[in-house]
Formats: structure tokens, C-alpha cells, sequence
């Protein structure tokens, strides 16, 4: 049995007591809110805090509200089953519902967390193991070790994003509210990730997530695939989120973002590009999603052949940008079981 290491624990009540209390323990600390990813990390030895600051009291954290324009905030303490039974979010980001809707179980989005899903630490073959088999090889360059496995002339740790929620609120513009005890700072998604297994957050280290931004979806279509082995549990091993505006069935805006196929959510820019002002019928959407593939350079370090998995950012591509043209999707085909 896998038992977590001692840790002692703050349970503050406001967001300014959390910020101070993360300011004051600094580098020893880390944030708790559902627990679905760090507690396991803890167990395995991933992550071995001296502190750890619970933020599941904090009701600033756990509220939804209008934002001028008809925008949307996201408190960023909401899980997951939170998002999945709003039904303004499914009426209104619909992309944003699929994408909650979709993460593991039940049990896990009852206590998984919107930010918690943001911050998701990087994933790999050789990482997500228990510490006796990490010793075993010396360890990895994500942790502990001096060499990444997957590619061993690598100077950087290749280790997967897995997070769902961040590519489809990549693709719809979302902005992120973070406070310390500094003050606060509101910053663009789009900022906050970095392609690096190991410092994959942008985020300082005394910061909070305490909000997500979300503008007017009026006009716009969004939708989300996502790839993974069992279509009732599993991370995603690729996933492609898509967000557009259509005027007079041409594509008017549009942004593409492939998840899952490096150490952060990447968006398909030569494809928005090439689809700026087309309409989405066949032969654009093919062109499209030849584009959108180029981003995916998936390694050998999650599940399915990784040359497999490439040849499918194509497919998925495509599907998404079907469903954004109206065509009708089952659940069957977006779940992909295998």
C-alpha cells in the first residue's frame, strides 16, 4: 500500500488568508483543492510538500457570474460536476461542457476542480510510476534524475499535458484572474503554459488561480475530441478543441488547439490561418487538418503507438471542424473507445 507522507495542513477561509499563508511557507507548500492528481503524485513520491494549503472552504473560489459583454466567470475552486450540470455553459460554451463532461469518472469530476484541471502536471511513461520503479532506472529528468527517457539526448523533460479543460479555453480566449499577496493580475490562458514537462506553468509561485474570464460566445460554435483507451476513465493521449465564428458560413474567427501531443495545449496556426474567410465545406476542411497535424509531434511516452496517434490528430481534426460547420455527431464517435 502506497501511503502519502506526513504533511501539515492549512485550511484558510478566505482567498487573501491562502495567499498569505502560501507567501509565508513559500516553496515548501502547495495548493490543495479536489486532490484527484496531487494526492496520487504524493503517494507515488512525485511531490513531497511540507505544507499543503486546502482551498476547498474558500467560497470566493466556487462562484459562477456574469462578465460585462455577456462574458462568464469561473471560480476556479467549481468541479468539474459543477460545470458538466450547468446549463448555461452547455448552452453557451458548448465545447467547454464536452470537455468537462469527459473527464474520468463521476467520482473524480465530484471532487476534481476547474483550476486543479489547469494546473495538471505533466505526464509520462517513465514518471507516473511508484518510487521503487523510478529508482530502479536512476530516475528521470522530471524528477529526481539527469536523463529523459523518452529522448535521452533531450535537454528538456518531454512529459505530457494531459489537462482537458485547458485546450478548449484555449480555443475560446479565456483569461485567468491570479492573486498573492502582493495583489493580484489578470493574464491571458495563452500565457500561462510553457512546452517544458517540468516548468510547464507560467505561474508564480505564490500565486493563485482564483478565476477564469470567459468573453461573449454570441456567434460562436465550440466543440471538443478527445482521444483515450477507455472512454470512461482514461487521461487523454490527444485532443483536439475548436472554437469559431462564422459569418455567412465563412469563417470569420476560428482558433485550433491540439492537447495532449506536447508539454503543453499548442495552437494550429497555419491552419486558423488558411481558413480565415473559406467556408467549411469538404475540401477546405481536409486542407485544414492537414495543417492542424503538423502540430502533433506525439512521442513514445503515453498510450497507443505514437505514429497511430499522429495519423489521428487528422481525423479528429476533422471531425471538429464538421461539427463546427453543423454536421450532427454522436456520442459514440467523440468518445473513441477502442
Amino acid at each position: 500500500m502506497m501511503r502519502l507522507p506526513l504533511f501539515q495542513y492549512h485550511s484558510p477561509r478566505t482567498l487573501q488568508e491562502a495567499a498569505r499563508i502560501l507567501a509565508s511557507e513559500g516553496p515548501r507548500a502547495r495548493l490543495l483543492a479536489g486532490g484527484t492528481d496531487l494526492l496520487p503524485n504524493m503517494k507515488r513520491r512525485q511531490q513531497v510538500p511540507e505544507v499543503l494549503i486546502g482551498l476547498r472552504h474558500i467560497d470566493e473560489l466556487k462562484k459562477t457570474g456574469p462578465l460585462e459583454n455577456n462574458g462568464l466567470s469561473l471560480g476556479a475552486c467549481l468541479t468539474i460536476s459543477n460545470i458538466v450540470q450547468n446549463p448555461q455553459i452547455k448552452s453557451r460554451f458548448t465545447g467547454l461542457w464536452q470537455a468537462a463532461s469527459l473527464i474520468a469518472t463521476p467520482h473524480i469530476q465530484n471532487m476534481g476542480t476547474l483550476g486543479g484541471n489547469l494546473c495538471l502536471d505533466t505526464r509520462c511513461n517513465y514518471y507516473d510510476q511508484n518510487y521503487e520503479w523510478r529508482k530502479a532506472i536512476n530516475f528521470c529528468l522530471k524528477k529526481d534524475g539527469k536523463i529523459c527517457w523518452v529522448a535521452t539526448g533531450s535537454s528538456r523533460c518531454l512529459a505530457v499535458s494531459s489537462t482537458d479543460m485547458a485546450p478548449m479555453l484555449l480555443a475560446l480566449g479565456a483569461r485567468l484572474r491570479l492573486v498573492s499577496s502582493k495583489g493580484e493580475r489578470e493574464a491571458p490562458l495563452s500565457a500561462f503554459y510553457r512546452n517544458d514537462g517540468v516548468e510547464y506553468l507560467t505561474r508564480h509561485p505564490d500565486e493563485i488561480v482564483a478565476e477564469v474570464l470567459l468573453d461573449s460566445s454570441e456567434g460562436w460554435r465550440s466543440t471538443y475530441w478527445k482521444l483515450r483507451r477507455r472512454g470512461s476513465f482514461d487521461f487523454p493521449v490527444l485532443s483536439v478543441a475548436a472554437a469559431a465564428k462564422l459569418s455567412g458560413g465563412a469563417v470569420e474567427e476560428i482558433r485550433l488547439v491540439l492537447g495532449s501531443v506536447a508539454s503543453c495545449p499548442l495552437e494550429a496556426t497555419e491552419a486558423e490561418a488558411f481558413l480565415l474567410g473559406r467556408h467549411l465545406d469538404d475540401a477546405v476542411i481536409q486542407e485544414a487538418a492537414v495543417l492542424a497535424s503538423r502540430v502533433a509531434k506525439p512521442l513514445d511516452n503515453t498510450d497507443f503507438d505514437m505514429t497511430w496517434r499522429k495519423k489521428v490528430s487528422r481525423e479528429f481534426v476533422i471531425s471538429a471542424l464538421q461539427e463546427l460547420r453543423g454536421d450532427e455527431t454522436s456520442n459514440s464517435r467523440r468518445l473513441h473507445e477502442t
